[in-house]
């Protein structure tokens, strides 16, 4: 019997335009700590950096899972894209292998849910990990921008793929 590769921790970081949203997960379903850090201002990058360098730290994870931001992942901003690119280097330099999935993998590895937006896709993830339940924002109006939750929601959502690709 084939048995798949266990990590410890594994951190799960998601960047979006207000901040960053992270997941620390002791296994599959297993959330050991989560956040939402909003940034604003000219230093919006420095600051994410500053405190991503500081969850890093804190944790030691096994493993460090982000978005796909390169030019065959997925397209963002350009101050996502190099913070992207920085953290990569700040786990490099922790010795923590790095995994990066694009939204398409993502959307692909829950495609059998028949998850057809990021709303259900929330909702999919707060029926697995209860202590999420409360995270799943309102339904969103055609007018609203996205809830700073969501991200929360993105940062698992990458884990899990990482934990579904190390089970294959």
């Amino acid at each position: 019997m084939r048995r798949a590769a266990r990590h410890a921790l594994a951190l799960s970081i998601y960047l979006n335009t207000r901040g960053f949203a992270f997941v620390v997960f002791e296994g599959h379903f297993s959330p050991f700590d989560w956040g939402i850090r909003e940034m604003r201002g000219p230093r919006k990058r420095k600051g994410c950096l500053t405190r991503i360098t500081q969850i890093l730290d804190r944790y030691a994870p096994d493993v460090l899972v982000i978005q796909d931001t390169t030019a065959q992942g997925t397209q963002r901003a350009r101050w996502i894209t190099t913070l992207n690119a920085s953290i990569q280097v700040l786990a490099k330099d922790r010795d923590v292998p790095v995994f990066a999935y694009s939204r398409d993998q993502v959307r692909s590895a829950f495609e059998r849910y028949e998850c057809p937006n990021k709303r259900s896709l929330a909702e999919l993830i707060a029926k697995h990990i209860p202590a999420f339940e409360r995270y799943v924002p309102p339904p969103r109006k055609p007018w609203m921008s996205e809830d700073r939750r969501m991200g929360l929601f993105d940062a698992a959502a990458l884990a899990l793929v990482f934990f579904q690709s190390i089970d294959k």
